[in-house]
């Protein structure tokens, strides 16, 4: 039989995904020598199996949703005695999207070769975090795979009802300012000019309200469309700074530093961290290592590269409390709890109690601030619609008393 190009996927021992092509003259020839190289074999054949493309992209709020939904799967299926396999394929029939359900396929079939759960879900990063990996890598080794994943189902539910609460509660502020704004544009660009064609053969003097707000209207239909491209392009530009190590790191620190809400942000991220690291420790995860597994997940570069320092102090044996301090980004009560979780010896159930603290002070906090933002936004708008139906009336009443 003639040599033959085949193309494959395989999984390496840590759990990667591998592609290629060998020349053999069977498929079963490029089986085996996949695994005489130490690679777990997931497809061979004379095409590349482009529909099974294994790292897929991630989908923002609907893969969050996708991966509770199959956490809180799994841990009920388990808990109900089923074994794992079974649980995985009960769960990707129940899968709706597509795109996931290849996923749980694909994990399914990396564990049937041979590897362990985390490996298999490690396969898939955009979807399992390394706290999803690390965690199940824990039962695993424990044996408790059944209530780790009852852990991370609380977990992904509890992180993503901060994540609801905090974006449901800043899209009614955004909306208002927004209808506002164009409004007041609509006004500048359509109902002013008509307005202006009074004065245009008259030779009285308008106030000076009037005029301003006539001169506004100019600059607005005249040069509105460049301002629009240049506030467009500013924030492209912006987004792309962002995106550097310095920029991200700038912006997170101007967050933080915005008053009330840079308070609720830090709020929010030290609840993150305490729930990540109270679901870590307590299922023996390395204090050392769960620390860098829950920087992972922070969203602020600043407080997160503030974890080095808290990384350093466990190593030299000061315990996390006091490094915590040191780094003057988490809020007082923090360390003063790890303190007494350390000296207790209850530092998961410590941390899952700060992780309750601040998620509750987070929602008081965005609660008060968009409590104070909404009437700020509304008293603005009604001061520039207010003054100019001033300035219209005061060019009215100028005109009547012109006619008498």
């Amino acid at each position: 039989m003639p040599a033959t190009s085949f193309h494959f996927k395989a999984v390496t021992s840590d759990g990667k995904i591998r592609t290629g092509t060998i020349t053999a003259e069977t498929p079963k020839f490029v089986a085996t020598e996949l695994q005489r190289q130490g690679l777990t074999p997931v497809y061979v054949g004379v095409e590349e199996k482009k529909g099974l493309q294994f790292k897929m992209p991630s989908f923002g709020a609907s893969s969050r949703k996708n991966v509770l939904l199959f956490t809180q799967e799994i841990a009920t299926l388990l808990t109900s005695g089923v074994p794992l396999d079974r649980a995985l394929t009960i769960a990707a029939e129940l899968t709706e999207q597509s795109s996931f359900k290849l996923i749980v396929q694909d994990v399914l079939r990396v564990l049937k070769g041979g590897k362990s759960f985390a490996d298999s879900l490690a396969t898939h990063p955009d979807h399992f975090s390394d706290l999803y990996v690390n965690m199940v890598r824990a039962g695993e080794a424990s044996g408790a795979i059944d209530a780790v994943f009852e852990r991370l189902a609380e977990f992904e539910r509890t992180r993503d009802d901060l994540r609801n609460y905090i974006v449901s509660a800043m899209i009614y502020p955004a909306l208002l300012g927004l209808v506002g704004l164009g409004s007041i544009l609509v006004m500048m660009y359509y109902v002013v000019p008509k307005f202006a064609t009074i004065f245009q053969d008259s030779t009285m003097a308008m106030p000076l309200p009037t005029m301003l707000m006539l001169e506004s209207s100019n600059l607005v239909r005249s040069y509105g469309w460049i301002v629009i491209l240049a506030v467009i392009g500013g924030i492209i530009a912006m987004q792309a700074y962002i995106r550097t190590q310095s920029g991200r790191m700038w912006w997170d620190t101007i967050r933080l530093r915005i008053p009330m809400l840079g308070v609720a942000l830090r709020k929010a991220e030290t609840a993150r961290f305490a729930r990540a690291m109270g679901t870590l420790v307590a299922n023996s995860v390395p204090l050392v290592q769960s620390v860098g597994i829950a920087r992972a997940i922070l969203n602020n570069r600043r407080i997160a590269n503030s974890l080095d320092i808290v990384s350093q102090g466990i190593k030299r044996g000061e315990g996390i409390a006091g490094p915590m301090k040191k780094t003057g980004e988490f809020p007082p009560l923090a360390s003063h709890l790890l303190s007494v979780g350390e000296e207790t010896g209850k530092l998961d159930v410590m941390f899952l109690r700060m992780a309750d603290i601040y998620e509750g002070e987070t929602r008081s906090a965005i609660k008060t601030f968009t409590s104070l933002f909404e009437p700020l936004i509304i008293l603005v708008l009604g001061l520039l619609v207010g003054a100019m139906i001033l300035s219209m009336l005061l060019a009215i009443t100028s005109i009547n008393e012109v006619a008498m």
